[in-house]
């Protein structure tokens, strides 16, 4: 316990001096230098409140990638994180969007489509991205992203995805340039897992706010117990808190980020 509590108290300490650390005055008028992108993955519902709810405290937009037929009466577990009566269905994302989070896609059924023969991958792509045009209220393919399952894709998959929406995201560096321009995006990212995620995300975001700067894109699911590799609630919330103090940081959603370079 007293190791835990020391360990935040370090990642406390490095968000009140990461400004000073990187040779920026704590100013309210200072240039954001960094984007954080907390990327929550798959749709369970309950977190998904949840996760909303210790945003919208700190005046915060979250990011949510959700299967398609997840809410499906036959929808089927993927493996043992992803059940069926834990998914929520478009009702529910629709509220979220409603609220001001962003709801993006995440594959049809949650294959692995690097794997898949090439047209049946583009098809379950194609089913997915229709699904969300005809059902999600408030979706735009000008600034959506496809979040590949598995953060598995080929170039192929990324091009043939990326002439349907600006962005995918996939495996590769989760320090992403952030983008000036309106060309189609393929964003890295890190994930980590099965086991509890809070010292590694502790760990990414404490190097990220070392560097000069960027976009990083951290690959989440559910919380507490829910989904591969969970962060907890109370430690996210703490999180939250203390990164909105940092002046040169903005905690986005995916899409947010891409739409500004359109605005």
């Amino acid at each position: 316990m007293r190791s835990d509590l020391l360990r935040r108290r370090d990642f406390l300490k490095l968000g009140s001096t990461a400004a000073m650390s990187l040779g920026y005055p704590s100013l309210f008028s200072i240039a954001k230098t960094h984007i954080l992108t907390l990327s929550f993955d798959d749709g369970f519902k309950k977190s998904y409140f949840r996760i909303a709810e210790l945003y919208e405290a700190y005046g915060l937009s979250a990011c949510f990638n959700v299967i398609a037929t997840g809410h499906f009466s036959d929808f089927k577990a993927v493996d043992q994180w992803i059940l069926p009566e834990l998914m929520g269905n478009f009702d529910d994302w629709t509220e979220l969007v409603s609220r001001g989070h962003e709801v993006m896609p995440h594959s049809w059924q949650h294959r692995n489509l690097a794997r898949e023969p090439l047209e049946n991958a583009k098809n379950l792509i194609n089913k997915c991205l229709d699904y969300f045009e005809e059902h999600l209220v408030g979706y735009d393919p000008t600034y959506a992203v496809f979040n590949f399952p598995f953060n598995s894709s080929t170039p192929e998959l990324e091009t043939f995805a990326l002439s349907r929406v600006r962005a995918v995201r996939t495996r590769g560096a989760a320090n992403n340039p952030i983008p000036h321009h309106t060309e189609p995006l393929i964003l890295g990212c890190s994930a980590f897992g099965p086991g509890n995620g809070d010292l590694w995300m502790e760990e990414q975001i404490n190097s990220f706010l070392n560097e000069p700067g960027g976009w990083l894109i951290l690959n989440l699911h559910g919380l507490d117990d829910e989904g591969w590799g969970p962060i907890s609630a109370g430690y996210l919330e703490e999180t939250l808190q203390k990164l909105s103090q940092i002046q040169h940081l903005e905690i986005m959603p995916a899409g947010a980020v891409l739409k500004r370079t359109l605005d």
